[in-house]
């Protein structure tokens, strides 16, 4: 793990998390970039469980994540704790421009920054994905890491690069299919 991305964390959040990861079966492959700043999209997001392990995750390896979510989960007083203490960013769905807004002022600092988000926006199955990661990366000129969630494996992939190309109905089209190998929780819902 990069020393600019690790969140320094209380031992006891890291313990935390390596027991739980080590009760779940959960496990993460590959590596987090030697990069100041990019945004990690992770896929399929099709239930509540999704959250859960990559927080158990997140606590294991001790990353320094910004997490994009839903405006409204933060008035769920346990949840706004959790989400605040992983670097949370509340998200308004009738206002998407204030959060690229607000994700750009937070790349311009000197130490290292990954945001975190879904490019479905959402559990439920959606036919269009959302492109404000992509108008996120090229407006803070950060690269764009792929991790993949599987349940059946029980892992979570860092794998790699993704280059947008400018054109974001095709490049969308590149992340779902690239998606397509990890088996969500929730078939249905992916």
């Amino acid at each position: 793990m990069p020393e600019i991305h690790l969140a320094k964390r209380p031992k006891i959040i890291k313990w935390l998390g390596i027991t739980l990861q080590k009760i779940s079966g959960w496990k993460v492959e590959g590596e987090i970039p030697s990069l100041k700043k990019f945004i990690l999209v992770g896929a399929p997001h099709t239930s509540n469980w999704d959250f859960v392990y990559a927080l158990i995750l997140i606590w294991a390896i001790d990353l320094k994540l910004n997490v994009l979510a839903k405006h409204t989960l933060f008035n769920i007083p346990l949840l706004k704790n959790i989400l605040s203490g992983i670097g949370g960013i509340p998200v308004d769905r009738d206002n998407p421009q204030l959060v690229v807004d607000e994700v750009s002022k937070l790349t311009e600092g000197d130490g290292g920054v990954i945001i975190g988000l879904t490019p479905e926006g959402t559990r439920k199955r959606v036919e269009k994905w959302k492109s404000g990661f992509l108008r996120i990366a090229n407006q803070t000129e950060s690269k764009i890491v792929l991790i993949g969630i599987d349940f059946e494996t029980k892992t979570c992939s860092f794998s790699g690069f993704f280059e947008p190309t400018g054109d974001n109905y095709r490049d969308i089209i590149y992340v779902k299919n690239f998606f397509k190998k990890f088996k969500p929780k929730i078939p249905s819902n992916f």
